[in-house]
């Protein structure tokens, strides 16, 4: 027999859904609206770089300098943060072959982007991925593509330096040929491949604590430097003066006739 309380559904009513029961129909509601809520939060969590709105002015104003024809590449904005793609075309060629420096041609096109990464750099990192295409590379600078891409990208964080942006916020990495967006079957598209990529994070890297001399005028920090002098310097003058003392006094005598006499 089931237990009946107060203000409460027995245990053997139907609306209670033992083992094998159909759940009751509140339950369909319920289950819909935490799925709703789910969804919801999935989608803030996704779109979280593009509600930032320095993110989104800046993919706005890199979008129109694509249209206008000043800069060759595209921007993407993700969950992670936004990229923008410096793609070489036809007639631009952001690096000699086999080399890791600048051309005149990319030093303009980070000219033009140097702006608006300036702004973003305040509160975000800036990850330069360097990318080629799949010919293979053996030199006495360069063993392979890894070095190569590295190198690159090394090329193009140097440049932003020398544009005064702070350190902390720039970094390298050399994909080589391994993460290409077309295949490399043509000369057009191994020059697509060939490729910079300015990865904006959404979370920028935790600063580290500040690590350097402890700040003077605290008791708790300055207490023990003067504190532990004092005891050693009189225990180093008052340590001498009962051993020599004694063993001095009685040795003038003795030792004053044995100096007259020589």
């Amino acid at each position: 027999m089931g237990i009946k309380l107060r203000n409460m559904i027995p245990e053997d009513d139907r609306r209670v859904a033992p083992v094998g029961e159909p759940a009751p129909p509140w339950m369909v509601n319920y289950a819909d609206l935490m799925t709703e809520l789910v969804c919801f939060f999935v989608i803030l969590y996704a779109l979280s770089a593009a509600l930032n709105k320095d993110m989104q002015k800046a993919q706005q104003e890199v979008q129109e300098m694509i249209k206008e024809g000043k800069m060759a590449g595209q921007v993407q904005m993700d969950k992670e943060g936004m990229r923008i793609t410096l793609e070489e075309q036809s007639q631009m060629a952001f690096f000699e072959s086999g080399s890791a420096e600048l051309t005149d041609q990319m030093r303009a096109q980070l000219d033009k982007l140097a702006p608006v990464l300036y702004k973003l750099a305040e509160k975000h990192d800036i990850i330069v991925e360097g990318h080629t295409d799949n010919v293979p590379i053996r030199t006495k600078q360069y063993a392979s593509n890894w070095e190569l891409s590295t190198a690159r990208a090394i090329s193009v964080v140097e440049d932003l330096l020398a544009k005064k942006f702070p350190p902390k916020r720039l970094a390298a990495v050399g994909y080589g040929e391994f993460h290409p967006l077309v295949p490399n079957d043509t000369e057009a598209n191994r020059k697509k491949n060939r490729r910079v990529v300015f990865f904006i994070k959404n979370n920028p890297y935790p600063d580290s604590p500040p690590t350097g001399p402890p700040a003077q005028g605290k008791p708790g920090l300055a207490a023990p430097a003067p504190t532990a002098q004092p005891p050693a310097a009189p225990a180093a003058e008052t340590a001498p003066s009962p051993e020599a003392g004694p063993a001095e006094e009685p040795q003038p005598a003795d030792a004053a006739p044995a100096e007259e006499g020589q």
